[in-house]
């Protein structure tokens, strides 16, 4: 295996022309004088599956975030499957509809996260929900999260509506990579994700920076659907609001040379970051059997969603380490990424993102199955030299120690750069939308 250790390179912040050409004219629809709200402001709607992790929702949130500060004069309401989305700071003009829970099995399955219902009865419990939600808000933008008909097929029955309905302009948001080619090929045909994006959506936004990895090229899309897509860039997370509670969380935690709590200890601090924690066990465990400097201390940041035997046997562990601290939830986790001198995480798109932005030292150990995303992801960046990584089937206690025990290493003034403007560009695009929104729609043919 290569040595994970390399010289981290600074990251720039671009602000290029958006890649892809104009927005490709909207689908057909039935010919209807523009709607305008009472209130005069744009109406907007994130929408996001959840059945794993927190990742997407997330991602919709810092979306909405941007949104709200842009000066859009716009009521934003994100659809999420997580119930704990609502535990997470949101300003004034954005809230959140949380469905019943879905969950995503390690095969890629579906199944109810709490109720005793069958999939079909959830699904169809959801479907209702967020049409009922469409109709009612008549949004002038719909955002979807990286599944063009939903968890199931879902959002089909609104899509639909919206089509026949209603002049709400349909956005696609994909992250920088989706699996390897060949599974996205086979999905994408299952699913018939083509001819939803084909018959409903105005344009696809790519949360990456193609010089890293360009989904368009990657995956050969036919050339209607790559005409729709547009790189953006990386979501940059600094931008992320922070509560004064999930700053009082950080504080709380009394972590040597964090915060205010020990100014003059300058021990370093080394974050573990599993996602979610639902697969995260198994770095989780060898994190905690880790060697740690003398020097440093080590934070796991173990996730809401990580069983309850493993937590366990991680608390075990832990009272043999004093040097070893765990943390089983933070509502904003990049007020200790910040503090810490280098990370160990699995690939997660928002975990990279926050490496990134931070310029953080990191050894990533991603998630290969059920899908390839995360590893595809840090294989990529490592090439260009912005992480270390370590495949999962070489993950051990041995591994992480020798890693943690290299000096960190030293910043360069030159080297690789990486588009972290993604939401000032979606801004940007949605603004356009909006425009597009209050015009007549084309008569259907």
């Amino acid at each position: 295996m290569r040595p994970p250790h390399r010289t981290q390179k600074p990251i720039t912040t671009l602000v290029p022309a958006l890649a892809s050409p104009a927005i490709a004219a909207p689908p057909a629809k039935r010919d209807r004088a523009p709607k305008s709200h009472r209130s005069g402001r744009s109406r907007i709607v994130l929408y996001s599956h959840d059945t794993m992790g927190l990742g997407h929702k997330r991602r919709n949130l810092l979306i909405a975030q941007a949104l709200g500060c842009a000066g859009l004069d716009a009521d934003i309401l994100l659809i999420s499957g997580m119930g704990e989305a609502n535990a997470m700071p949101a300003a004034a003009g954005i809230d959140t509809l949380t469905l019943p829970a879905l969950s995503k099995l390690s095969d890629g399955q579906y199944q109810s996260r709490r109720l005793n219902l069958e999939l079909q009865e959830i699904v169809k419990l959801r479907s209702q929900l967020i049409l009922a939600t469409i109709k009612n808000f008549r949004p002038d933008v719909l955002i979807v999260d990286n599944v063009p008909r939903g968890a199931v097929r879902e959002l089909d029955a609104t899509l639909e509506y919206i089509r026949c309905h209603l002049p709400t302009r349909c956005v696609l948001g994909l992250r920088d990579v989706l699996d390897t080619p060949a599974a996205v090929r086979r999905d994408w045909h299952r699913a018939e994700s083509m001819a939803a994006i084909r018959r409903y959506y105005d344009t696809v936004w790519i949360y990456g920076d193609p010089a890293i990895y360009d989904p368009r090229r990657e995956y050969r899309f036919p050339v209607d659907i790559a005409a729709k897509m547009r790189p953006v860039g990386y979501l940059d997370p600094r931008t992320r609001h922070s509560s004064a509670a999930a700053h009082n969380q950080i504080q709380q935690l009394g972590l040597p040379g964090v915060g205010a709590a020990c100014p003059k200890d300058n021990r370093e601090l080394v974050l573990c970051q599993v996602g979610g924690g639902q697969d995260g066990s198994a770095l989780a465990a060898a994190f905690a059997q880790a060697t740690f400097p003398a020097s440093v201390v080590g934070v796991l940041l173990t996730g809401p969603f990580m069983p309850a035997e493993a937590q366990q046997r991680l608390r075990l562990l832990a009272q043999t380490n004093p040097r070893l601290h765990l943390v089983d939830y933070l509502a904003e986790p990049t007020l200790l990424l910040k503090q810490a001198s280098r990370v160990v995480a699995m690939g997660g798109y928002n975990t990279t993102c926050e490496i990134l932005a931070y310029q953080k030292p990191a050894l990533v150990v991603p998630r290969v199955s059920p899908r390839q995303e995360q590893w595809i992801r840090a294989d990529r960046l490592h090439r260009h030299d912005l992480i270390d990584v370590l495949h999962p089937t070489h993950l051990s206690p041995q591994a992480l120690t020798d890693w943690i025990h290299q000096p960190l290493p030293a910043r360069s003034a030159g080297g690789a750069s990486v588009n972290l403007n993604g939401l000032d560009n979606l801004v940007a695009d949605l603004q356009r939308l909006l425009v597009v929104a209050t015009l007549p729609s084309p008569q259907a043919s």
